[in-house]
């Protein structure tokens, strides 16, 4: 009996250590996270508002390179991946039954030359004799016509001439500008079709300029109206770490569309000094600026405040500053902001402290607006402190929300767009 009274103990002792263990562990860990601050200095900073997009990297010029007659490929020296310098041959095609075709319409052309003579011999001599009165006029009508019929043919069998020797051109297809080669689909002795004729004729190669890249990106729609063209942009390639490229936007195209279920406008991104890792096809992230404001006046986010004006029913912004033990309520002017700071152009000086929360008594305060009685009144039944219609960027931050630049009404702030 002794033995089992013994063991409960140790068991119990066990769970008990275990428990003040486990307590103490939580409490340390507790007492290693920093308490989260509830006020902020203003200082002086810079605040740089950039919209951010997504998109997919790929050559500036890019061709199907298809030819124009049909034939049977004889040369084709180049293969993926070939750097082509400009003229130089991408592929030829058979042309032996266009050398025969362009022998016959020479002999044709001989022919009719010779077809000719004759015929302006006749018309001469038909000529005279009329004129001596020893044919008739149906006569000399008839050979004026063949002399005719027989110029013709001669410009007939000229024009098939010129005809097959613009083919005999066709036959040989030369690069149109240093490019690379990006695909292959056909193999040398493949006969292929034109692309005059069915489904535009086969495409043999795509080339195209890698010195020349461009980022097709998807920019949200509350973002294009501060965007403007031929800004200089910073971009980052998924691919490549620790690569950043510089570029330019080229254009924002003006009809919307949709990409990931999400309504955004096409921006097309032009990359300068390309780095050779840089490949079409891969994931680029474009950092647009949109305003800047360099050395001034700053506080966090969460530090200004939203309210409707009873005196001029426009929205005001404004901070709590600290006065001793309490904070006094400031009408601020607020400048450019991005997704951590605002720019206070009037209102504030560095070296102020502003509450980043609501303080205690403006909640009471706010409370005992909603319930319908003054300040300092008893308790309605039923009622509940509420802070009414304020809102400040740790409400409106959960959903991503950043202050207009220029003290205009926060916008929603967005995830970099959907690639």
């Amino acid at each position: 009996m002794k033995k089992w009274i013994a063991l409960i103990v140790v068991i119990g002792a066990a769970v008990g250590g275990y428990s003040w263990w486990n307590n103490w562990q939580k409490t340390r860990l507790a007492e290693m996270v920093p308490a989260r601050a509830t006020t902020a200095t203003v200082e002086l900073r810079d605040i740089n508002f950039s919209v951010s997009a997504a998109g997919e990297i790929g050559p500036a010029e890019q061709v199907s390179v298809r030819p124009e007659i049909n034939g049977k490929i004889v040369l084709l020296p180049v293969d993926v991946g070939d750097v082509v310098k400009k003229g130089a041959l991408l592929f030829k095609l058979d042309d032996v039954e266009l050398q025969q075709e362009r022998a016959s319409n020479v002999t044709d052309i001989e022919k009719a030359r010779l077809g000719l003579e004759k015929a302006e011999r006749d018309f001469k001599r038909s000529k005279q004799l009329l004129e001596d009165k020893l044919i008739s006029q149906e006569l000399y009508d008839d050979t004026k016509t063949e002399f005719d019929l027989a110029k013709n043919a001669l410009e007939r069998s000229q024009r098939d001439l010129a005809i097959t020797e613009e083919h005999l051109t066709k036959t040989e297809v030369r690069a149109p500008f240093d490019c690379t080669v990006l695909t292959r689909p056909v193999s040398m002795g493949q006969a292929v079709s034109g692309s005059g004729g069915f489904n535009s004729g086969t495409e043999v190669l795509t080339i195209a300029d890698l010195n020349s890249m461009i980022i097709n990106a998807q920019v949200n729609q509350a973002d294009v109206p501060r965007i403007k063209a031929t800004e200089a942009v910073e971009v980052t390639v998924e691919a490549v770490a620790g690569l950043l490229v510089t570029g330019v936007v080229e254009r924002v195209y003006p009809q919307a569309t949709i990409r990931n279920n999400i309504k955004g406008y096409p921006a097309r991104v032009l990359l300068k000094n390309v780095d050779p890792r840089v490949r079409p096809g891969m994931t680029a992230n474009v950092k647009i600026p949109v305003a800047s404001a360099a050395n001034v006046t700053a506080v966090p986010l969460p530090a200004v405040f939203t309210e409707k004006s009873l005196d001029t029913d426009q929205m005001e912004r404004f901070v709590y500053v600290k006065k001793g033990e309490s904070f006094e309520k400031r009408v601020v002017k607020v400048g450019v902001s991005d997704y951590f700071f605002a720019e206070i152009q009037e209102g504030l000086a560095p070296g102020e402290v502003v509450s980043i929360e609501m303080p205690k008594d403006e909640i009471e305060k706010k409370s005992r607006q909603v319930a319908g009685r003054p300040p300092g009144g008893k308790d309605a039944p039923g009622a509940r402190p509420v802070a009414a219609g304020v809102t400040n960027a740790t409400k409106t931050a959960s959903a991503g929300a950043v202050l207009g630049a220029g003290g205009g009404a926060p916008t929603p702030a967005r995830a970099p767009s959907a690639k």
